[in-house]
């Protein structure tokens, strides 16, 4: 980079500093430029030399500036002084309260061993393989994230069993997709990793044809070429279907079917008799869409599959994945300009230290013995089963967890089974939480600690996630109050417990991230820059292989064989369902959604924001006229969503949008404006109606977030 493009970047414009970062409100990575002035951040736009969203900000991104100096933000450790969720707390020093967490930590592990504490996690984005480091530099085996189970972790175990990577979309090549199905997924309103709304929008603009799979008509099966609007958790049958009609019209892609892939006579018989017909009586698509579908995507080259969370929050997760991946597959979109892609890993990952645990400590790992994909040999992160975990926690079987030490997750929003979630937590003998705001999780903790915004860490990222294809940097700008980053606590709670590893500061850990990845750049180099886009290579497969037993893409997977598992694609009825508890279904006869993301918010995060709130004041669920004029509701009236676990109410948004057998509510509500410790976390938050409870998905563990069953009514007046 020459000096006067380094200058134009780091320099001032009337004393006002301008920062190269990269937004982390979501998963995105959008490139942005900051302005700093008297250490204040004054103005966050978006950088247009990004690859990812050429200067544009969605409006979480445009908060930016409103959360850093939000009123409400954790400014200093405090320790609770009355009872569990009082709300009565004392202010520390950061010297008092990590001596506080480590004198704390030496006990239990003294008395109970290390994996009696817990370390958690949510959508974390920089801090997320932090909080596994941390736990297995302790000695705990014990850490997880909702996602390992039933967020973007089944897709990445599966495809790496699969084809030995986890491909990713091509949203960066000249070249893009002719064809674009949207699986599950509305990125519009979501985070992907790494994957842009962006990225999406551009996407559609250039594709001629898009395909779209979900139970609801969103803004882009509006938009799609072909809507298959099926049945809540009947994906896999879908899937397979389609399988079948692309192998019946010999539409695959022969030259790469028979050089690069293993199983596929294998994966023909299986499908034999899963005709559109057969998937038309249990997904509600008729069965000439899913010809249309299939051909469509089978015959237009490049073809792209974009897929999101809803595949993965039923208990056959692994296996409606693994079904999803197998139509790229076999049609030849693999590796190719425009199509799926394998990442080019040009940033290192964070150095696990899971070596640190002897291999009968690895064991303990909650889940271990029933979830190879989640939490043994299968994963390629090991991580803990949280319905074991809760159980652990409540009941000390099979052994006691003591402490939960909790970063960027609102638990009792986020987790299956809120009540559950809630009795466990209250059962605790310690309990840390790190986090930008109060929530009613951190209500229940016995020390808070103040957590650091994305403008002021240091960070680095490979971009997607996983793939790594442009590798990304953080710099702080500013600091605000007494707020740490996560990856900064961690590593000074490291020192005071006088652990062997992990004590390392987070920038000599960045180093070595840039090192491994093999671009050339130190992390101050990268942080001039912002971004670095590693040079793309195409078909690997054809000189490297793929990384399987076979070095082939295994539509039969050897791996999942040897685990004990089904190694080819199979489908599932959700255990809770009409059709797999029809006595339930007497008392709940309607199907219950709960997945709905909302364009101003991610997750639970950004309740408190008002530029935010203004576009989502109140929680909506999605109910169709005949449904709403059979229970007496109007549009725009809250009403009571209700199954056998508990009750929650939403407003009602009619639309014809919706199947009327089907529900969809918005995920991750509560408000800060409600009184503490509760903050209203009872009222909408639709993980009071999900489940915890097994049926589980063999592979992964998988709980039944979607496709549940439910009721509805109208709320009275005497009820709001």
């Amino acid at each position: 980079m020459d000096q006067v493009a380094e200058t134009k970047l780091q320099t001032t414009h009337q004393d006002t500093q301008i920062l190269k970062s990269v937004c982390r409100s979501c998963h995105g990575g959008c490139g942005t430029l900051l302005h700093v002035k008297d250490d204040v951040l004054v103005k966050v736009e978006g950088d247009p030399d990004s690859p990812f969203n050429q200067g544009r900000l969605c409006p979480i991104g445009n908060a930016t500036k409103e959360m850093v100096y939000h009123p409400d933000r954790l400014k200093y450790p405090m320790r609770r002084k009355g009872e569990r969720g009082s709300g009565d707390w004392q202010r520390l020093s950061w010297d008092d309260v990590l001596d506080e967490i480590a004198e704390k930590l030496t006990q239990i592990k003294a008395e109970f061993g290390a994996e009696a504490v817990h370390l958690g996690t949510g959508t974390g984005r920089h801090h997320i393989r932090w909080v596994s480091r941390f736990a297995y530099s302790f000695g705990s085996p014990n850490w997880s994230e909702p996602g390992f189970a039933q967020c973007f972790h089944p897709r990445v175990n599966a495809c790496t069993q699969t084809m030995g990577d986890f491909p990713v979309s091509d949203f960066l090549s000249d070249i893009t997709a002719e064809v674009i199905c949207f699986w599950g997924h509305q990125p519009l309103n979501s985070g992907p990793d790494g994957e842009t709304r962006f990225n999406a929008r551009d996407g559609l603009k250039a594709s001629s044809r898009t395909i779209v799979v979900d139970p609801r008509e969103t803004y882009l099966a509006k938009k799609a070429d072909l809507w298959l609007q099926l049945r809540p958790g009947t994906d896999d049958a879908l899937a397979l279907a389609m399988i079948h009609v692309i192998i019946e019209e010999r539409l695959q892609d022969k030259e790469f079917v028979d050089n690069y892939t293993h199983g596929f006579d294998e994966l023909a018989a299986r499908v034999k008799d899963m005709t559109p017909e057969w998937a038309e009586e249990i997904t509600w698509v008729p069965a000439d869409k899913i010809r249309e579908a299939a051909r469509m995507f089978a015959t237009i080259k490049p073809a792209l599959m974009e897929w999101g969370v809803a595949l993965e929050q039923t208990p056959n997760c692994i296996q409606t994945v693994r079904a999803v991946s197998l139509i790229p597959s076999i049609t030849g979109n693999i590796d190719v300009p425009g199509g799926w892609v394998m990442g080019m890993h040009g940033l290192g990952p964070v150095p696990s230290n899971i070596e640190n645990l002897s291999p009968e400590q690895n064991t303990k790992r909650l889940g271990f013995e029933h979830f190879k994909m989640l939490c043994g040999e299968g994963a390629a992160l090991p991580a803990a089963h949280i319905p074991t975990v809760l159980k652990a926690m409540r009941t000390g079987k099979p052994y006691p967890v003591k402490a939960f030490l909790i970063f960027g997750n609102n638990t009792l929003t986020t987790y299956g089974n809120s009540k559950v979630v809630y009795e466990s937590l209250m059962n605790l003998d310690f309990m840390v939480n790190a986090d930008l705001f109060m929530t009613p999780t951190a209500e229940l903790a016995d020390i808070v600690l103040p957590a650091a915004f994305w403008p002021e860490i240091n960070e680095v990222a490979g971009l997607p996630t996983i793939a790594g294809n442009v590798v990304v940097s953080n710099q702080q700008a500013v600091r605000t109050y007494e707020c740490k980053s996560d990856e900064e606590i961690f590593s000074e709670l490291a020192r005071r417990l006088n652990l062997d590893v992990g004590t390392e500061t987070p920038e000599e850990v960045y180093e070595q991230q840039m090192v491994a990845g093999g671009t050339g750049l130190t992390f101050e180099e990268l942080k001039k820059i912002g971004f670095y886009e590693v040079p793309m290579k195409y078909r690997k497969y054809e000189t490297d292989g793929f990384k399987t037993p076979t070095g082939k893409l295994e539509l039969y997977s050897v791996r999942f064989e040897e685990m004990g598992y089904d190694p080819l694609p199979n489908y599932s009825e959700p255990p809770e369902s009409p059709v797999s508890q029809p006595e339930l279904a007497k008392d709940y006869p309607l199907i219950l959604t709960t997945g709905g993301r909302i364009p101003f918010f991610f997750n639970s995060e950004g309740r408190q924001i008002n530029s935010c709130r203004k576009g989502a004041c109140e929680p909506q669920a999605e109910i169709h006229p005949e449904t709403a004029v059979k229970h007496g509701i109007e549009n725009g009236e809250w009403m009571w969503i209700e199954n056998s676990r508990g009750k929650i109410r939403q407003r009602a948004k009619v639309t014809e949008g919706i199947d009327p057998r089907v529900i969809n509510t918005e995920f991750g509500w509560w408000f800060p404006e409600d009184p503490a410790p509760e903050y209203g976390v009872w009222k909408s938050n639709a993980n009071v109606l999900t489940s915890v409870e097994p049926p589980f998905d063999p592979q992964m563990g998988t709980y039944q977030l979607r496709a549940l069953l439910c009721k509805v009514s109208k709320v009275s007046d005497s009820e709001i």
